[in-house]
């Protein structure tokens, strides 16, 4: 009862013409490799795009992700949370809502409100109601049209995390247990969200991933 209210102050935004998108995933479900394919189909259909990482962005939300990724010190849960939460903010103003008044424009994100659900959330154990709650005033109640989940196991983030060969940032140096909570939360955030989250099964080959969401991104453009 309480999601269900808190979800009720969600919207997607009313900007006929353009079409705002998340992808989500642990380290190594592919998002960087998928957002540039959707990339350069959409702005060969015609669109011009717009694509961004949280946290950063802009140059304050790129300070931050300096100050949490390259943390050496645990962060309180809702140290962590608020961090994402000021960049994010500063993002949708400073870029994403300005751009998505144009038509024929798209946002494409890499990360959004999910992370925080099933990092901070889930992993963290702040619970979801408490990170919706902190959404719930403009502009932070801004949900994607569409969000692609990249579901990968446990197994396969660590075999292409292992192949980069290089430095673990603060998330990437957590522990198998916090891990497997996140690919938990990632995946109960998707049934909290079913309209907007599409879950895809991201142990494939990259070209097989991009045609499964090139598919569904059609009935957008």
């Amino acid at each position: 009862m309480i999601l269900n209210e808190l979800k009720s102050h969600f919207r997607s935004p009313e900007t006929p013409g353009s079409i705002f998108l998340s992808f989500e995933g642990i380290e190594g479900s592919g998002k960087t490799t998928q957002i540039k394919e959707i990339e350069k189909y959409v702005m060969e259909r015609g669109y011009r795009t717009l694509t961004l990482r949280e946290p950063g962005g802009t140059v304050f939300g790129e300070k931050l992700r300096e100050a949490i990724l390259e943390s050496t010190e645990p962060l309180h849960p809702l140290a962590e949370c608020h961090l994402f939460l000021a960049s994010r903010a500063q993002l949708l103003k400073e870029k994403i809502l300005p751009f998505l008044l144009v038509p024929k424009s798209v946002v494409i994100l890499d990360r959004y409100i999910d992370s925080t659900l099933a990092y901070q959330g889930k992993a963290r154990k702040l619970g979801y109601e408490t990170i919706l709650d902190l959404h719930k005033f403009n502009p932070l109640n801004l949900l994607p049209h569409r969000t692609y989940f990249l579901d990968i196991s446990l197994e396969t983030s660590m075999e292409r995390q292992a192949a980069r060969g290089s430095k673990k940032d603060y998330f990437e140096s957590e522990k198998h247990e916090f891990y497997l909570h996140l690919i938990d939360g990632y995946r109960e955030v998707a049934t909290l969200f079913p309209e907007r989250i599409l879950k895809i099964n991201a142990n494939v080959k990259p070209d097989d991933l991009s045609a499964n969401i090139l598919k569904d991104l059609e009935q957008f453009l």
